[in-house]
């Protein structure tokens, strides 16, 4: 019984090696932790049970059969963060680059099966060459079966990627199907065809960092929704991310622990609002004074600024905000702010996490390459993404909400549970100014003074609809409140809506305008 005892360790130590000593040496120079390294780092200590760890390759073409490695380039199994179960696929770059083929993928596939019946996230930390191409066909099969089930566990379960290394080709397309994408700056990047092959088409020089490097995709193309200085910082980010969101879609994510008997007013509100309506402020003064101290989490910071998302926490309970942001374009809707908002509305209603939304928007963004990129369909994505969801959902507008905006931005029309708006609000289709040039146009150009007349009904139309009071009258908002019992109002109304129950009508899917 010994000798076999000894036999398995054996196995146990090889394992643990990946590619050899060599390798982890090269990995470590690079800045890189080793997978068995990552998931150390990411999961509570002693609580991760490896899956698979004796698996190899049953390939034998090009000499595959000379290159055998126990676990196949990639740790799987099962652990805890914070107390609560995770399953984790760590792709082993020591070993053939990481490179994934079939046995690697029938791994990665078995705990993405498990996570789904037991109802819990699955994070995958990919550092990987790509396809293994000595194996074919069955390489694009294994990422295949992997994009299948990222299909079928969106919205079931959390699911989070980090990139700590390369990931090219059809390698990115997993990550791109799950909920949020993590990236380590100067050791990843992610892109469908490397710089040589952009080089060879189209011509263009451009280095790997600069195609896809961490800060292009948080800033430019949105791929990635955080970045990090190193690995360790990016699996504290996951650990963060986890804490807001539940273990699927079936729960609700557990609040912390509050003080109730703390003050909920916040004075300070009162003066954050510019006398000027087109000066800026910056949105995240709001939220910061609204949600817990130090709870917001912001995501896709570097993208789309003109639109603030994240997640927050409002007596210890998680929410999810959306906020135009008047420092960035002046808040206004365009292309990227519609899908950036969309994305995160829709993801928070998968979960269950209550919307809170910040409105000052003067509409949405003109122009030819708006128009021309498509604002129209990519603007109707927020729309749809507010009008089907059905978890709680409360609008706070602080300033302008103009014209189409007003309508998208979680308006009474769209299905908010309760709307509330600051004695600032000015809720009109149009600004004053232009209202007036379009409405009194004949009466201003007859006028002895036409810019004496256009200013006095400019102030006319801003006097009937500049202000919160008509749409009030109507109910569209439901109470006009001092900026300083924003938080106190918030509490309340979450709390009433605890319990909300909100169906939609009996179909396979919508149609959303992709």
């Amino acid at each position: 019984m010994s000798d076999k005892i000894k036999i398995l360790e054996q196995k146990t130590n090889e394992a643990k090696l990946g590619g050899g000593k060599d390798k982890i040496e090269a990995q470590h120079k690079k800045s890189k932790l080793t997978a068995h390294e990552r998931i150390h780092f990411l999961l509570d200590e002693g609580s991760f049970e490896e899956i698979g760890m004796l698996v190899t390759h049953r390939s034998k073409n090009f000499g595959l059969d000379k290159q055998q490695f126990l676990g196949d380039g990639v740790i799987t199994g099962y652990g805890t963060i914070h107390g609560r179960l995770v399953y984790v696929f760590a792709q082993d770059f020591t070993v053939m680059g990481g490179s994934l083929a079939e046995a690697h993928a029938e791994k990665i596939c078995k705990i993405m099966d498990m996570a789904m019946k037991n109802g819990a996230p699955v994070i995958g930390l990919n550092d990987s060459g790509g396809a293994r191409i000595q194996e074919g066909v069955v390489s694009l099969g294994g990422y295949a079966d992997i994009f299948y089930r990222n299909t079928l566990a969106s919205g079931v379960i959390p699911q989070i990627s980090a990139i700590m290394g390369p990931c090219a080709g059809g390698a990115v397309y997993s990550p791109a199907l799950t909920d949020f994408i993590m990236m380590v700056e100067n050791t990843s990047y992610m892109f469908v065809t490397g710089p040589n092959v952009v080089k060879t088409v189209t011509h263009e020089e451009v280095n790997s960092e600069e195609l896809g490097g961490a800060s292009t995709h948080a800033s430019k193309s949105g791929v990635t929704h955080f970045t990090y200085a190193n690995e360790i910082a990016c699996i504290e980010g996951i650990k963060k991310l986890l804490s807001y969101i539940p273990q699927n879609c079936e729960e609700i994510t557990l609040p912390t622990e509050y003080n109730t008997e703390a003050d909920e007013l916040r004075p300070m509100l009162n003066n954050i609002i510019p006398e000027n309506a087109n000066q800026p402020y910056d949105i995240r003064e709001v939220i910061n004074n609204v949600a817990d101290s130090d709870s917001f989490f912001e995501v896709h910071k570097d993208y789309a600024e003109n639109i603030v998302v994240g997640f927050a926490r409002l007596t210890g309970k998680s929410i999810g905000i959306v906020a135009n942001q008047p420092a960035f374009l002046a808040g206004v809707l365009d292309i990227n702010s519609s899908k950036k908002g969309a994305r995160f509305v829709r993801f928070c209603d998968c979960f269950n996490i209550p919307l809170l939304v910040f409105e000052d928007v003067p509409g949405f963004l003109p122009g030819t390459d708006q128009e021309w990129n498509a604002i129209i369909t990519n603007g109707a994505k927020l729309l749809y993404a507010f009008s089907e969801a059905t978890v709680p959902r409360i609008t706070v507008i602080t300033r302008k909400a103009y014209g189409g905006a007003y309508d998208v931005m979680n308006s009474k029309h769209i299905g908010a549970d309760m709307n509330f708006a600051w004695p600032t609000a000015e809720i009109a289709v149009m600004g004053a100014k232009g209202a007036a040039e379009i409405i009194f146009k004949k009466e201003i150009q007859e006028a002895k003074n036409p810019n004496e007349k256009w200013k006095e009904k400019e102030q006319e139309y801003a006097n009937l609809f500049a202000n919160p009071y008509e749409a009030a009258s109507r109910g569209y908002v439901d109470e006009v409140i001092k900026p300083e019992k924003t938080r106190i109002k918030l509490i309340r109304a979450f709390k009433m809506l605890e319990n909300k129950v909100d169906k939609l009508p009996k179909k396979k899917h919508g149609n959303i305008p992709l």
